[in-house]
């Protein structure tokens, strides 16, 4: 399988999003999203086009369990960039994957983000590989509780609340090491264990589950459509793998270069608020 060039111009882009509705006309879809869907309602990602100059160091599961200075240090920024993730919106490219789903077209939809826009969309059949930021899991006794009660939790403990200087990708915020140091953490309800938000941190595993119902998705499928992601992440990228195996049409829509490349029939290189809703117009 090989790529057309990737397009500069409006006309180019025109092109290729003709393409890729050709591609999956008549096709029962299922769509990967990642991190590039979201950046255009706020939210920003790791390796996207304004990030990828400035090295980001995510908080790794074995870290945030064994240290307690750690998880003070997560949850001060954390709460710094809840407002972020909270208060985003679904923008064009959410909504056009949502109307797809409503008329018939999609199996399901299988995203990398933990923002949950997908659902405020209106998508329904939604697996969210890495979990969301909305919940929040005591490590002790796996009670949960949802993220709003923690973070009014935390702002009483945490009067004069500290504010983002830099807002950093999965809700993370630059908040400077004298806020960090001043930050008191608070304990599960039940039974004052230690919390983590409901996601997979790096060093983690995806529930097999998750994994085994996604891939029951791409097989019931006839095509995958990649919509922001750089599947640079092997959670991700399995899923490319395992339609390309199985004979099955992969389109991509991102900004940059994907691991999925090579495998992909077609690539179209544009902004997922633009590219994504002039596709599903094609398609209904």
């Amino acid at each position: 399988m090989s790529i057309a060039p990737l397009p500069q111009s409006g006309s180019e882009v025109e092109a290729a999003v003709a393409r890729l509705a050709a591609l999956l006309r008549h096709q029962q879809l299922v769509v990967l999203t990642g991190a590039g869907i979201s950046t255009e309602s706020g939210i920003p990602d790791y390796r996207g086009p304004e990030t990828a100059r400035r090295a980001r160091n995510p908080m790794k599961f074995q870290a945030f369990v064994a240290d307690p200075a750690n998880r003070a240090r997560y949850w001060a920024r954390a709460h710094a960039g809840w407002a972020r993730v909270a208060g985003a919106q679904p923008n064009p490219a959410h909504q056009a994957l949502a109307r797809l789903e409503a008329a018939g077209r999609m199996r399901g939809l299988v995203t990398q983000n933990v923002d949950r826009l997908h659902h405020r969309a209106g998508s329904a059949q939604v697996i969210e590989l890495h979990g969301s930021l909305h919940d929040v899991r005591c490590l002790a006794c796996g009670a949960f509780e949802p993220r709003a009660g923690l973070q009014e939790r935390l702002a009483r403990v945490n009067p004069g609340s500290t504010r983002a200087v830099e807002i950093a990708p999965d809700g993370d915020a630059e908040i400077g090491a004298a806020a960090e140091a001043r930050f008191r953490v608070v304990g599960c309800l039940a039974c004052g264990g230690s919390l983590k938000p409901d996601v997979v941190f790096f060093g983690e595993n995806v529930p097999r589950e998750r994994v085994e119902t996604a891939y029951a998705w791409v097989d019931e499928a006839d095509a995958l459509l990649v919509v922001g992601s750089s599947l640079t992440v092997f959670s991700g990228f399995r899923f490319v793998k395992r339609a390309h195996a199985a004979g099955k049409p992969i389109g991509i829509v991102n900004l940059g270069p994907t691991r999925g490349d090579p495998l992909a029939d077609v690539k179209v290189e544009g902004r997922a608020g633009e590219v994504v809703p002039a596709l599903v117009q094609e398609l209904l």
